[in-house]
């Protein structure tokens, strides 16, 4: 049984190797800081490892790592492998934490390793010791003379160095290229490379249509690798003999262009891509010393930061998005010749990495101090609370600190989700009412300013959606009622019952869930669409006449979401629309910020489009009129379900106008 030491084993890297050398039924020590024992045991259980991974408490910063004199000359002699990962993978980290842990550290692993006469020290080091180099860098290169243009590439450089030339144990070195997340199940663990920009993919997506063509520059070539193809590949290369003294680059064998790993990326998100690649080369002709001298300027400088920063890309990043160089891979391709062990295409797994990526790290569901200012210990009554965009806010809210008065028709549904805020450490309270009875609203109204203090915000989110052709409804006028007396009436009534609280207390913000469709006037909708813009209306002028009460209103013209409002008409199934959870965030950003509107960009242009050519869009809404017919629903006679398949031209309009109810 072999017998490891492993550095930076509860990092990104560091923990997947250890999981594949388990596997060789081996005994594994790691180096562990005493902040990460924790870290480790939870991974110990995941691992199902108890008795064969042993914490060796130390630091990087320490001589010898920290490591107790006595395990080592315990240990002198058995340690067959050491793995050394440990490093500080953050080019926006300051020059002296890089040199500190990247140098100092690598330097006291490769004494340690002396002195526990290792078998062979891996080191992980990185494609950036190749630093600018104009040419292609192969694995026997190294000292060429590149620039190494920041502090991270310089320490990964000068780490490097040291284990070539003081190792005093055979030496194995492994260059990766930029890695990203597992390609079988998407997982990650921070915010690198090409993550920076996922969050602008995510705003994008938000904006604009995904078949929007963009244009912006072209980027330089670069070269991802996931996770799981690298520690398969350190694992096979380590165990293999007669591979001493020599370099590997962990690498795809072939460079891509930024651009088209941004568009790969903006297609898994439904993000619009960039068509048009504006060529930088006539701006390098500029004198470095006057590129230097503009960007440094301190109005540009922060304008630039500023903008970078919206979107969660550091700075210090931007230079460095692509490299100058390609990479020679024919030594690990003869070392892995034989296996099975490849870099898979991008495309196939990059879906997998954005998906992990929204669910688990986007900033967006972390950052709640703006909310949690807005809400923090003040009540927010939300209607159709009971599930879908409504329940979604609720719990968004009750997260940041508010307390979400939950109010629908369904109270079981309403139970359940305070039980739920609740069991998360939050405060809720269901108040089931029928928004379609107007005395029954009045009383609610009654009941919750008996019961609570304030309430300091409203969001109309209940509604009711039909879609039904005209020439369906003459004979059912009723729909046009029930619409009207839920969407318009119920939610004016609503407002008007607080009205009086507000304007005492002089602080209020009401939010009212509208819909694309009043800025697109989609066919088929004329009772959703008349309602909301109803609602629309009369907000416009409420407004004005409550600014001097300090009670305000945001419009969100809201694009189409999963949720049961939906479900009649099956063919939305297979239409691009955006979540609960998202309609929630952009509830909560409403409360957040308080804009007058929150509109997408394709609604924005519908709503000039009509202004401005009128029977020209008439002609396009009943092209869209006759693509689309009315549902098996709304027909009252139920069909078999492949009848509401959507057609090669549903799709395509669908796709062409994301969000339109149609």
């Amino acid at each position: 049984m072999a017998t490891y030491l492993v550095t930076g084993a509860t990092g990104f890297i560091g923990r997947h190797l250890v999981e594949r050398l388990l596997a060789r039924d081996a005994e594994v020590h790691v180096l562990v800081r005493e902040g990460s024992r924790a870290r480790l045991d939870h991974l110990i259980d995941r691992w199902n490892a108890r008795g064969r991974v042993h914490a060796v408490s130390g630091d990087l910063r320490s001589p010898l790592l920290g490591v107790d004199p006595a395990w080592v000359m315990t240990h002198r002699g058995s340690i067959d492998h050491v793995f050394h990962l440990a490093a500080l993978y953050d080019m926006t980290a300051p020059a002296h934490e890089n040199e500190a842990l990247n140098v100092g550290g690598t330097a006291e692993v490769v004494r340690l390793a002396a002195e526990l006469d290792a078998g062979v020290l891996h080191h992980i080091s990185s494609v950036a010791v190749a630093g600018s180099y104009p040419g292609r860098f192969t694995e026997e290169m190294f000292d060429e003379g590149q620039v190494l243009p920041s502090p991270y590439h310089r320490t990964k450089f000068e780490a490097e160095r040291i284990v070539r030339e003081q190792s005093q144990v055979p030496w194995r070195v492994y260059r990766p290229a930029v890695v990203v997340g597992d390609s079988r199940t998407g997982e990650m663990d921070k915010i690198d490379g090409p993550y920076y920009v996922f969050q602008a993919l995510l705003r994008a997506r938000d904006l604009l249509p995904q078949w929007l063509p963009l244009i912006g520059p072209e980027l330089g070539r670069t070269n991802l690798v996931p996770v799981d193809f690298v520690v398969d590949a350190i694992d096979a290369i380590a165990h293999q003999p007669g591979l001493d003294g020599r370099a590997f680059h962990l690498v795809d064998p072939e460079m891509t262009s930024s651009t088209e790993v941004l568009n790969t990326f903006a297609k898994a998100a439904h993000a619009p891509q960039m068509a048009l690649r504006i060529d930088p080369a006539p701006l390098d002709a500029l004198p470095s010393s006057l590129s230097s001298a503009l960007m440094g300027l301190p109005g540009v400088r922060d304008v630039r930061r500023a903008v970078l920063g919206r979107y969660g890309i550091p700075d210090e990043v931007v230079g460095h998005l692509g490299f100058t160089c390609s990479f020679d891979a024919r030594e690990m391709q003869e070392a892995l010749a034989g296996t099975s062990i490849a870099v898979p295409p991008l495309p196939t797994y990059a879906g997998l990495l954005w998906d992990y990526w929204e669910r688990h790290l986007n900033p967006g569901l972390f950052d709640d101090h703006g909310l949690a200012e807005a809400v923090g210990g003040r009540t927010v009554l939300i209607t159709g609370a009971s599930s879908g965009i409504g329940r979604a806010a609720a719990l968004r809210v009750a997260r940041a600190g508010g307390v979400p008065l939950l109010v629908a028709r369904r109270e079981e549904q309403l139970l359940e989700a305070v039980a739920e805020i609740e069991d998360a450490g939050g405060r809720a309270y269901a108040y089931p009412c029928d928004l379609s009875d107007v005395e029954a609203i009045d009383a609610l109204v009654e009941r919750v300013l008996a019961e609570h203090v304030a309430v300091d915000v409203i969001v109309n989110n209940a509604g009711r959606s039909i879609r039904r052709s005209i020439t369906l409804s003459l004979d059912r006028f009723h729909d046009f009622e029930r619409t009207m007396q839920l969407n318009y009436f119920g939610a004016i009534r609503l407002v008007m019952g607080f009205l009086p609280h507000m304007r005492e207390r002089r602080s209020g913000h009401i939010v009212n869930v509208s819909s694309i469709g009043v800025q697109t006037n989609p066919p088929r909708f004329s009772a959703y669409v008349a309602s909301k813009a109803a609602l629309d209306a009369w907000t416009r002028v409420v407004s004005s006449e409550l600014l001097g009460d300090n009670v305000s209103f945001t419009t969100i013209h809201m694009p189409l979401v999963r949720t049961p409002m939906i479900a009649p008409t099956e063919m939305y199934d297979s239409f691009p629309s955006i979540s609960a959870e998202q309609a929630g965030e952009m509830i909560c950003d409403a409360i957040r910020r308080r804009p007058k509107a929150i509109n997408t960009t394709l609604g924005t242009i519908g709503e000039v489009l009509y202004a401005v050519a009128p029977k020209a869009v008439d002609q396009i809404l009943h092209a869209a009129y006759r693509v689309f017919p009315d549902s098996a629903a709304a027909k009252g006679s139920p069909q078999p379900m492949e009848a509401e398949r959507p057609s090669v031209e549903q799709r395509a309009m669908a796709n062409l106008m994301r969000g339109v109810h149609w």
